[in-house]
């Protein structure tokens, strides 16, 4: 497994884009966090904390897209590097302004969520030419996308706390959005980035958003989103009743280490059939993981039905990349992808806004409910559509450089 994922990173630029986009998008994975415990530490309260990083969020979710359009019309260096030095001057500003005046706080964090580059959606749209057009390496390279996000996403916090450990918060955002800086520079300053165009597009106002498909497959990940958000708080829940902060973080590392082996043991082999079909079948064994957390076990146990819960995740990711490679309408796959992060991220601002009220009121089994009810609407909803999702696909052939118009369209 671990020799298909060397020999991807062993491809020309594949190292230096994985890794640039992941260093670009350590700001973006850590904001939340970051903007808590520098709003803490300046003496606000939790409310100002969350309803800052809740801000940065919904900016985020808007700006996705919208710099993802902008990147399929004018190239990723044009979009991409501006963007960046944008949100990170927005992170300097909250750093300098504090909690002073409010209202400078809220532009700092909509600033900078608003021109987080989309880094996802630009490597993705970047694998095909760099793995020279080979289907097989590209939905591979979904896959260890997919492990790495995972990676990220775990290393990230302990990034966050170590920085406030040695400096402070303030140091912290400063630094995160320096490293990030950096990332977003090796991406762009490279060949892959520079030569890269996208195909000649339809003008349409809807962009992406006009492919039925992807509006299935959007929809089915809002849910998903939902159900990773309302476990983040029923867990929390669960860990108050069984041991505190460190058996939360023994259920949250769980759960990030199934979707790890889960993306790696995926990505190490070919997978025939439809991309549609199986993401079908990866979801429905996504939401049957999410049930058993419902029993509230021990803490030993808990902690293994969290990690066989992430399980499923990280593969569910790489094939829905594959289906949203298929089904973004010609010259919008990187705002394609964008709207992917965007539902996603939307679904787990509302899946954490939803588990707090059935905390209360059901405890945390009422809480990993909305975790499984939610992975079953993500199913009902590929399984209603998916006449729609089977019958609009395309392939793709990539036969020369990321910049020659080789590119060919091959209608399903």
């Amino acid at each position: 497994m671990a020799a298909g994922y060397a020999e991807l990173l062993r491809t020309r630029y594949a190292a230096r884009l994985l890794a640039g986009t992941l260093l670009g998008r350590l700001p973006n994975g850590t904001a939340a966090i970051a903007i808590v415990l520098f709003i803490r530490s300046e003496g606000g309260s939790y409310s100002l904390a969350g309803a800052l990083a809740a801000a940065y969020g919904l900016a985020n979710a808007v700006g996705q897209p919208l710099l993802g359009r902008a990147v399929d019309l004018y190239g990723q260096p044009r979009v991409q590097l501006p963007s960046a030095l944008v949100s990170a001057l927005g992170m300097v500003w909250l750093a300098l302004a504090g909690t002073e005046s409010m209202p400078a706080a809220y532009a700092a964090v909509l600033v900078s969520g608003l021109f987080t580059p989309p880094l996802e959606g630009g490597l993705r749209a970047l694998w095909p030419s760099v793995l020279g057009g080979r289907e097989e390496r590209v939905h591979a390279a979904y896959a260890m996308d997919a492990v790495a996000q995972e990676v990220m996403y775990t290393v990230g916090p302990l990034l966050v706390t170590l920085c406030v450990a040695l400096w402070s918060p303030a140091a912290a955002l400063l630094v995160l959005n320096g490293v990030g800086l950096v990332g977003v520079l090796m991406v762009v300053l490279s060949e892959p980035s520079r030569a890269w165009r996208s195909e000649p597009r339809e003008a349409h106002w809807l962009g992406a958003l006009r492919s039925r498909g992807l509006l299935a497959l959007l929809g089915a990940f809002f849910f998903v989103g939902m159900a990773l958000g309302s476990i983040a708080v029923a867990a929390m829940a669960y860990a108050d009743g069984h041991g505190g902060q460190a058996v939360y973080g023994w259920l949250m590392a769980a759960l990030g280490l199934g979707a790890l082996v889960g993306g790696v043991v995926y990505g190490a082999r070919q997978w025939a059939g439809s991309a549609e079909r199986r993401l079908r079948l990866l979801v429905g064994l996504l939401a049957v993981g999410y049930l058993p957390l419902m029993l509230s076990v021990g803490p030993v146990a808990m902690t293994a039905l969290a990690a066989l819960s992430g399980v499923f995740l990280a593969p569910s990711l790489a094939c829905a990349f594959i289906v949203v490679d298929r089904h973004a309408p010609a010259g919008t796959v990187t705002e394609a992808f964008s709207w992917l992060v965007t539902f996603f991220g939307v679904g787990a601002a509302i899946g954490t806004a939803a588990a707090g009220p059935a905390v209360e009121a059901g405890g945390a089994t009422a809480g990993f409910a909305v975790a499984g009810g939610a992975g079953v609407a993500a199913l009902l909803v590929l399984t209603v559509t998916q006449t729609v999702l089977s019958g609009g696909g395309r392939t793709r052939s990539v036969t020369g450089s990321a910049g020659a118009p080789s590119e060919q369209l091959i209608k399903n």
